[in-house]
């Protein structure tokens, strides 16, 4: 097998036995990084740090795949104050999960005389989610349209979301209700028998109740 050292150095091809003793030698494991190559490539090297650099690097390019995505946030000349605010909490988390958010507001009809009211909903959208995010310009009318593109802040200086949910919290399990305690039953009192008189005795008769 062909060997390498830790800071990358060639040291030939190497029998597995005579690979073993130097790793034992140099305090390190022998990791086999190139299987299928010819012979098969391994490395010198602690395998506790290699997975933990492997997972970093994981980390770092999902983190990158997730800036390169970019979501689209539509709003309107006349949107709903109750709507504003569900785009913008999914503007928010959309930020928080590291993407890049596209606003977008198509006017309708009339609306293009009045683009005043347009561009007063963008620059309050982009106002609102300044915690958050911010323009990488200022909005841009295009045709009928006017755009405009936001990023995330760095985690160190973005605000929390405060619809509680960053994707990175642990989820924690809901605790189920005490049973109610069971009612204590009263204990059963039992009749004493009757006792049968006793033989040469004569049974004392009863008044009656007339």
């Amino acid at each position: 097998m062909r060997v390498i050292d830790s800071d990358g150095g060639q040291l030939g091809v190497l029998t597995l036995s005579d690979a073993i003793n130097l790793a034992r030698v140099k305090a390190v494991d022998l990791v086999e990084i190139a299987p299928n190559a010819t012979p098969p490539v391994c490395k010198l090297i602690d395998y506790g740090k290699y997975r933990y650099e492997s997972a970093k690097k994981d980390k770092e390019a999902k983190k990158h795949q997730h800036a390169n995505k970019v979501k689209e946030i539509q709003l309107s000349a006349n949107i709903d104050p109750h709507d504003f605010g569900v785009k913008l909490q999914h503007a928010i988390n959309f930020l928080c999960e590291e993407m890049k958010v596209k606003v977008a507001l198509r006017f309708r009809g009339r609306e293009m005389a009045h683009q005043e009211f347009g561009f007063q909903q963008v620059n309050n959208f982009i106002k609102a989610v300044t915690p958050w995010g911010h323009p990488d310009a200022p909005p841009k009318l295009i045709g009928k349209g006017l755009n405009v593109m936001l990023s995330p802040l760095p985690r160190n200086k973005r605000a929390k979301n405060p619809d509680g949910d960053d994707r990175s919290l642990d989820v924690v399990e809901e605790k189920k209700p005490a049973p109610a305690p069971k009612k204590k039953e009263a204990p059963k009192v039992e009749a004493a028998p009757a006792t049968a008189p006793t033989e040469g005795t004569e049974p004392v008769p009863q008044a009656d109740s007339k």
